[in-house]
């Protein structure tokens, strides 16, 4: 009668080299889990470093940005500078007809300046009269009476607005034709 309990020489070497291929198995996986733990470690270090650095440089780069738009208003500040003081001297009663022509060139210059800066920026004016109203690019100030030909058209224009790009800075007030009363009961009938 043979026992279970007993193994055979061949079982043996089989159940040791399982035994000691195990930990030799498990050494390997410990050894490269720490380096995978270290890697992301590092990693997970380098992205605080990094959004620390952003948030360090954020304002760096907001006061950038305030600088470079202060400095191309500058010329514009001097043009206005120039056309004050010549506002100044017609106001005191030295009113040449040159001073007034000086005047309206400096007046001219201001808004050449702006138009370089604009255009610098990427900024553009709406055209609006003549235009079929848009309430995502016109404010409506006032409605006139008008005509069966330009009913929901823009008639006027009493601030400008302005494109950035393909968006719209700042919509424009306008004032839109609208049919008389009359019209619309009619239409209603």
């Amino acid at each position: 009668m043979k026992h279970k309990d007993k193994e055979t020489p061949k079982q043996e070497t089989e159940n040791s080299a399982q035994e000691t291929a195990a930990p030799q198995e498990q050494t390997g996986a410990k050894e490269t889990q720490p380096d995978y733990y270290d890697q992301l470690l590092r990693l997970k270090a380098e992205f605080d470093n990094y959004r620390k650095r952003v948030e360090r440089e954020k304002p760096e780069l907001i006061n950038w940005g305030k600088r470079e738009t202060l400095m191309s208003l500058l010329p514009i500040y001097d043009v206005m500078l120039h056309a004050k003081c010549q506002l100044d001297k017609i106001m005191a009663g030295e009113k040449t007809e040159q001073e007034i022509k000086d005047l309206c060139l400096g007046i001219d210059m201001i808004f050449k300046e702006f138009e370089k800066v604009f255009a610098s920026q990427n900024v553009r004016p709406m055209l609006c009269v003549g235009e079929p109203y848009d309430p995502m690019k016109h404010e409506v100030l006032s409605v006139v009476p008008g005509d069966g030909t330009n009913d929901g058209l823009v008639v006027s224009e009493m601030q400008k607005g302005f494109i950035c790009g393909d968006k719209i800075l700042r919509p424009a007030r306008v004032c839109i034709a609208k049919a008389p009363a009359q019209a619309e009961e009619k239409a209603a009938e």
